[in-house]
């Protein structure tokens, strides 16, 4: 009979490794967690999630401002921040994060490694810190190692001028001009980010329309807004290649397939993720990774191998932290026999944009392909008391309804708040509530959750 130092061993740190790890405590199992990276937390606290939404607010603050209204921009042209003042919220928070983390992970006594994972057997993982090696071996082994941006058309990384969002928040002056390549989740927000300090702001993408996956008139509304602001789109059109100029000052030139040629002193490159699988030496356990680096997986999060588990962004869509924390515990569970009901279908979607967007359940253009009967029923916070309070006018929530039996088949929202507003209507959607809750429900007055009784009326006069 083999022995294991471990009966799960989590590979990364992040939502899924964490969560699968603490779960595997509970029901008594042995379980240690191995993080490559320098903070305890993996990509979500180092470089991805905590990071930029911290830098969100930051900008927020320091432009004198925590809430979107038109009134930022003349008050950003009068003051911008340093990046150091900004970045150093973002360390702060970063810190508090990994702190909680550790502590969470000591609690329920998860062994923690720090160092290099790779596959040595179907079972053993060496880790490898400062040239010293060390073999774990394992019953059970998750990979949750997340992703990495690709890199900017076989150019490398260079600080204050060409980053990926990993380096992005390591630069040590803020850009005159800044330039975004892709304009996915990633690129649209610090694009607006950044638009908010006052910089010109330029989003190349070879789409014709961003984020094709939210309803269109979410999609309408960010861009109305992210123009209000400055940025100026560069849709359809495809990046051909980058070029770094020494004179008169260091810049780079981005030379479009159309001919034409943008300026910039700092560009993003943010044209997708893949897997960071590439150094865990997956042939020594009998995996492969596809061609984005991603492992595939069946229900239960387990890979081709049956005792080895994959969770998070490693294993693709909808790559949330929400539910990546979820798959890992699933996995765990699954791992030792303990049956648990699937993760539930209907999962919010947030891009922390300025304004903020936010959605749950399926939008008009996906019903209409399904022929699904809806009717929408509308709200703006410029009709409610709330959004007058807060200066936000172009903020709206839109709610679709089945016609037939009323269900809540999705909710669509955009403006202040929207990321938090949102849960209302996940729950009720969850519950397989619809029209005739909100209708007969009060909410608090005056807040934004008024926006879900005024859409509903609009809706039932609609149907009426």
């Amino acid at each position: 009979m083999a022995i294991f130092d471990y009966d799960l061993l989590c590979i990364g740190s992040g939502p899924a490794g964490q969560r699968a790890a603490v779960q595997a405590t509970k029901i008594g199992k042995r379980t240690a967690l191995v993080e490559r990276g320098r903070l305890i937390g993996g990509v979500c606290v180092d470089t991805g999630t905590i990071p930029s939404k911290t830098f969100r607010e930051a900008v927020l603050l320091e432009t004198g401002r925590t809430l979107f209204d038109q009134k930022l921009r003349p008050l950003v042209s009068g003051h911008r921040p340093s990046a150091q003042t900004l970045l150093a919220r973002v360390a702060e928070v970063e810190q508090e994060q990994v702190e909680i983390i550790y502590n969470q992970l000591q609690r329920n006594d998860v062994t923690v490694f720090t160092g290099e994972a790779s596959f040595h057997d179907p079972h053993t993982v060496i880790v490898t810190r400062d040239g010293q090696a060390r073999a774990v071996k394992a019953a059970n082994i998750l990979i949750a190692v997340g992703t990495v941006p690709a890199p900017p058309l076989n150019m490398p990384a260079e600080q204050n001028l060409i980053v990926t969002s990993d380096e992005l928040l390591q630069i040590t002056t803020l850009p005159r001009r800044f330039a975004v390549v892709g304009a996915g989740v990633i690129g649209i927000e610090y694009a607006s980010m950044f638009a908010a300090l006052g910089i010109d702001v330029t989003v190349v993408d070879k789409r014709v329309r961003p984020l094709e996956f939210l309803d269109g008139e979410l999609i309408d509304e960010l861009l109305h807004q992210m123009r209000n602001m400055g940025v100026t789109f560069r849709l359809g059109e495809a990046v051909e290649r980058l070029e770094i100029v020494e004179r008169p000052s260091r810049h780079v030139v981005i030379y479009l397939e159309s001919g034409k040629r943008l300026v910039s002193e700092l560009v993003l490159f943010s044209a997708g993720r893949q897997g960071a699988t590439d150094r865990l030496n997956l042939s020594a356990a009998g995996l492969k990774a596809d061609d984005r680096g991603r492992l595939t997986v069946n229900r239960e999060y387990r890979t081709s191998v049956p005792h080895i588990f994959a969770a998070g962004d490693v294993i693709g869509f909808p790559s949330l932290a929400t539910t990546s924390a979820e798959q890992g515990r699933l996995a765990a569970c699954a791992a030792f026999g303990i049956d648990t009901e699937p993760m539930a279908p209907h999962f919010p979607i947030g891009i922390y944009a300025i304004p903020e967007v936010s959605a749950v359940g399926e939008p008009e253009h996906v019903l209409t392909e399904k022929r699904v009967p809806y009717e929408s029923g509308v709200a703006r916070y410029r009709e409610i008391a709330r959004g007058q309070i807060m200066g936000d006018d172009s903020g709206f929530l839109k709610m679709l309804f089945h016609r037939e039996d009323r269900r809540l088949l999705g909710v669509h929202t955009v403006g202040t708040g929207a990321t938090e507003l949102i849960h209302i209507g996940q729950a009720v959607l969850g519950l397989g509530g619809g029209l005739d809750y909100f209708l007969s429900t009060a909410f608090n007055y005056p807040t934004l959750a008024e926006c879900y009784k005024v859409a509903a009326l609009d809706a039932f006069n609609k149907l009426a």
